[in-house]
């Protein structure tokens, strides 16, 4: 069974990297995706997000799923956005130029088009990074990189445990999954998506329970052994910055700091081609 969203070591410079420059560099990528509208930076930050997953070597088998999952939820949201503000994107641009019409007040406007291109766009610049982060980075060493930056070690280790126990949540989703099926639930590609959605659903609760009694075995055993009695502790897998992690600091500082002067050099954030 492939194993989503879990480390694995592997001899790359960005595997090589200290938790502490991935995730500065996750950070600051995030806030450019979020704050930029310009098609141009976007496009841009998408090819060197893909071409990072492309170092990494991530394995399809590992970030698949959830990239389904992903690609899911955005057309659900593409959707929304048209049903709410069909005509948010000629609002933005300041034109309409409608190619045809659907019923009542929704028409396909091009600029409409353009608007939820960009946002497809957003989503793509950060996800890449966000996986490469999560598959390229011990969670241990993440915990020492948070404690690093000066968050407490108590939420760096409660995120690295929750990291870690990622693959047994698989596991059990699997094995649950697997139960149902036997009692003749269908959840495969024979049913539709709206009837596995709603098979799945029936996974949440055991699922919870499963992860509750885990969470109960980890917390007795971090209290019999006194943690989170000191204010400070030493970190066994923490990673001094070397060179290439001063040099990916530097790229990614000017690249976010150029991003947002040419997003907002005319006061406007959003790319306008239609004018």
């Amino acid at each position: 069974m492939a194993r989503l969203l879990t480390y694995a070591p592997k001899n790359t410079w960005i595997h090589r990297l200290s938790g502490v420059t991935k995730m500065l560099f996750f950070v600051l990528w995030s806030i450019a995706g979020m704050l930029t509208y310009d098609t141009r930076v976007l496009a841009v930050m998408l090819a060197i997000s893909l071409l990072i997953f492309k170092v990494s070597k991530t394995e399809w088998k590992q970030v698949g799923t959830v990239f389904k999952f992903i690609l899911f939820f955005l057309f659900l949201n593409l959707i929304t956005v048209f049903l709410f503000s069909p005509y948010q994107g000629t609002e933005i641009y300041g034109t309409k130029t409608v190619l045809f019409h659907i019923a009542g007040r929704y028409s396909v406007t091009t600029e409409q088009l353009f608007y939820e291109f960009n946002i497809m766009l957003k989503y793509f610049t950060v996800v890449p990074v966000v996986l490469m982060f999560m598959v390229t980075t011990n969670p241990s060493e993440f915990a020492a990189s948070m404690n690093r930056l000066g968050i407490s070690y108590n939420v760096g280790y409660a995120i690295a445990i929750a990291l870690r126990y990622v693959p047994d949540v698989q596991s059990d989703f699997t094995k649950i999954k697997h139960a149902q099926e036997a009692r003749g639930i269908e959840m495969s590609n024979k049913a539709s998506i709206f009837k596995r959605l709603k098979n799945m659903a029936n996974i949440i609760f055991p699922l919870i329970f499963s992860s509750m009694d885990r969470i109960d075995v980890v917390s007795n055993a971090m209290e019999l052994r006194g943690f989170g009695k000191k204010k400070k502790r030493t970190w066994y897998m923490g990673k001094p910055l070397e060179r290439n992690d001063y040099l990916t600091l530097a790229f990614v500082v000017c690249f976010v700091a150029a991003a947002l002067v040419i997003t907002f050099h005319d006061g406007n954030r959003f790319f306008n081609p239609f004018q």
